[in-house]
């Protein structure tokens, strides 16, 4: 019993911690190019860590985004890749399975 309510209870904080670390709405949206933030490699990355969370939410909210729209290209691509790879396992995963 007292397991059960540990396992519930950390379970309720992994989920708050997770709700906490998603994107809003992108303010960057309608803006011409010349935005005051354009999002780099750390942006990238950030927002590829989090990307399972955003595309749930992004289902069913308009005002949520999963990619930037105002970035400095490869870095943030490059950046955002890494970041999925990471959120996802990336290679670790098929490595361990042997």
């Amino acid at each position: 019993m007292k397991m059960r309510l540990l396992l519930t209870a950390a379970t309720l904080v992994t989920v708050l911690l997770l709700a906490g670390c998603a994107a809003g709405a992108n303010p960057a949206l309608n803006t011409p190019d010349g935005a005051d933030h354009i999002a780099g490699f750390w942006s990238g990355l950030w927002q590829g860590i989090i990307s399972p969370i955003t595309f749930i939410i992004s289902l069913f909210s308009n005002n949520v985004n999963i990619y930037e729209v105002h970035n400095n290209g490869g870095w943030y691509d490059f950046g955002f890749l890494f970041g999925i790879s990471i959120a996802f396992g990336g290679s670790a995963r098929a490595a361990c399975r042997r």
